[in-house]
């Protein structure tokens, strides 16, 4: 049947469905001012949405999701394209981030899309099929990079959307981030506290958007720190253990390594645990280590690894609220909000031992008594 012109197209109510009649009945209201309120008109006041929803949660009631995209020309789904070719696409916390997606989602009764990809322009084409198909009335973008086509492409395609993170260009984007640059200005700091002069960086991808503010971050903690800045303790496109084992061993043998190294990404920190096994010295006392993350597998190193951990299933909630306002027609340059990381010290970043001079000795001696034994 038809009601009035701001209602919904329903069917005749199954046994035992509750329709939006008698949700109207029950709450004293016309069929298309409750009608409106579900469907979050602008012109309805949040105290009115509210109560609708309270009550339509209380008889049960649910409208038809066919009929309700049809009037509103939306799912209520958000959409988010996984690229599991990515380093860190599977790790433990994507439980966590979808999570907080799903329970914010929850609350305002919309769902979570999820697809996966092999590679970049995998996810472009997929996510043009979630649009095409009307899958999603958005996308969370995850690990943003400087240039993200995927940005270009909602835009073009005029799709609200929300950052993981931000991008080279601001306008038309809304988005939640951790402030990852503060937290590398602080591992520096917490670290020149402890008395060492020479800090390494190892950063992550330089094409990610993180790579670059984090950059910026590390270098504002030598400066506040009142050390020299220099480039050669500073190495890029680490982010997984292998290119951190391979970079670190690249300071370490330098004639002036440093003795202390800050990471972008923690699972490229494992690399440092492995090359300092192999030339005898004790992490956190003959090489210290501040990373970035909170991975799981942090804490059973040996020492621990300190690290500025991400409360990842607040970000999932905090994104899925910010790009249901988008969608629901706020503007994006008042949808950004940023968070802190949270620094968990676990004795992987103590007072140097050594110092540089006598950390580059030992590394050479030790590397020279190897060559000894391999010649035998």
């Amino acid at each position: 049947m038809r009601d009035d012109g701001d209602d919904l197209r329903v069917e005749p109510a199954a046994a035992g469905r509750v329709t939006i009649t008698q949700l109207s009945d029950a709450l004293g209201l016309s069929k298309g001012t409750v009608s409106r309120a579900l469907n979050d008109y602008p012109d309805i006041a949040e105290a009115t949405r509210l109560r609708v929803r309270r009550q339509a949660e209380t008889m049960g009631y649910r409208p038809l999701s066919h009929a309700q995209a049809i009037k509103t020309g939306r799912v209520r789904a958000l959409g988010l394209v996984v690229q599991i070719g990515d380093h860190d696409s599977q790790r433990p916390f994507l439980a966590d981030f979808l999570g907080g997606i799903t329970m914010a989602a929850s609350a305002e009764h919309w769902t979570l899309t999820v697809a996966t990809a092999e590679s970049e322009a995998d996810a472009l084409a997929t996510m043009e099929r979630l649009i095409d198909d009307r899958k999603a009335d958005g996308f969370i973008l995850p690990r943003t990079l400087t240039e993200d086509a995927r940005v270009a492409l909602l835009l073009r395609r005029k799709v609200p959307f929300i950052l993981y993170g931000r991008t080279g260009r601001s306008d038309g984007c809304a988005w939640f981030d951790i402030l990852g640059e503060d937290a590398m200005r602080d591992a520096v700091l917490h670290l020149a506290r402890q008395g060492h002069r020479r800090i390494g960086f190892v950063n992550g991808g330089v094409h990610y958007n993180y790579s670059r503010l984090r950059l910026t971050g590390y270098l504002a903690g030598l400066e506040a720190a009142g050390l020299p800045e220099d480039r050669g303790l500073i190495v890029s496109g680490a982010l997984g253990a292998d290119d951190g084992a391979r970079l670190t061993r690249r300071l370490l043998t330098d004639p002036a390594p440093p003795t202390a190294i800050v990471f972008a990404v923690d699972h490229a920190a494992f690399g440092l645990y492995r090359v300092c096994a192999e030339l005898g010295l004790s992490v956190g006392r003959d090489v210290s280590v501040v990373s970035y993350d909170g991975v799981p597998e942090g804490a059973y190193a040996d020492p621990p690894l300190s690290t500025f951990a991400v409360d990842t299933r607040n970000a999932g909630e905090r994104l899925a609220d910010l790009l249901i306002r988008l969608i629901r027609g706020e503007t994006p340059e008042t949808l950004r909000e940023t968070a802190p990381a949270l620094f968990v010290d676990r004795g992987s970043a103590g007072p140097p031992r050594l110092s540089s001079a006598a950390l580059a000795r030992r590394i050479a001696e030790h590397d020279r008594k190897t060559e000894r034994e391999e010649d035998r």
